[in-house]
């Protein structure tokens, strides 16, 4: 893990999840894949791109994601996110469309998604790694426990925050938020997943975004400006 990066407001606070042999035994997991010669999504140094985008005091909003993306050149460590010149995937191609039917926003020319991490949007995926051409291989190997121990991090915060969680995998590992419709006072927003096997039956037509940012405004907070800008 040593040529990993991500910001310091993580590192201090899951210090001891790294020391934890689980995380020593998923070390010795992917070293093993990278020695047999097996192509591992994203870099090492993007592992964890979202931490080190968004630091703890930042987030605003959480979006849980599953895997990275198994394809060359797509993953870099956002959920949903890839990289600059690689088209769009099937669901962001979804989520860009409900974007313009909830706020009117045209949908960007490209899926990179680092303008939302920086204002705050924690673009988390459950499994943080995946081997090059197939999906869900990393799944099982300890990155669970671990971003697990991120959502407690962001749930223990005393400022509100907004959890968009879509599809049936991203509600089950959040389930222990503190909701406000269960007392608490974070705002989790529920959808189908916005792949085109599911987007139809709920994600359009959710309105996550402006309900999010209004919820936002509503805490005293700097609502998302969800407009990606161009890339040069």
């Amino acid at each position: 893990m040593a040529e990993v990066k991500l910001h310091s407001s993580w590192r201090d606070k899951l210090s001891g999840e790294f020391k934890s042999p689980y995380m020593e035994a998923l070390g010795t997991f992917l070293r093993g894949e990278k020695a047999a010669g097996k192509a591992i999504f994203p870099k090492g140094s993007e592992w964890f791109r979202a931490l080190d985008l968004t630091p703890l005091e930042n987030v605003r909003v959480v979006i849980l994601g599953q895997d990275p993306y198994h394809g060359p050149g797509q993953a870099h460590g956002l959920c949903f996110s890839v990289r600059p010149g690689v088209r769009p995937p099937p669901s962001l191609v979804n989520i860009y469309k409900e974007l313009e039917s909830d706020l009117g926003i045209p949908p960007a020319r490209h899926g990179f998604l680092e303008h939302w991490a920086e204002q705050g949007v924690l673009l988390l995926n459950s499994v943080l790694t995946v081997q090059s051409g197939m999906a869900a291989s990393h799944q099982g190997r300890g990155w669970e426990r671990f971003t697990d121990a991120v959502i407690r991090l962001v749930n223990a915060q005393s400022r509100p925050v907004v959890f968009m969680l879509w599809g049936s995998y991203a509600q089950k590992k959040a389930a222990f938020v503190d909701s406000i419709d269960r007392g608490g006072r974070h705002l989790v927003l529920k959808s189908v997943h916005p792949s085109p096997l599911s987007a139809y039956g709920g994600f359009f037509g959710c309105r996550h975004f402006s309900r999010a940012n209004a919820f936002l405004k509503e805490h005293g907070q700097k609502p998302i400006d969800w407009a990606l800008p161009a890339l040069e």
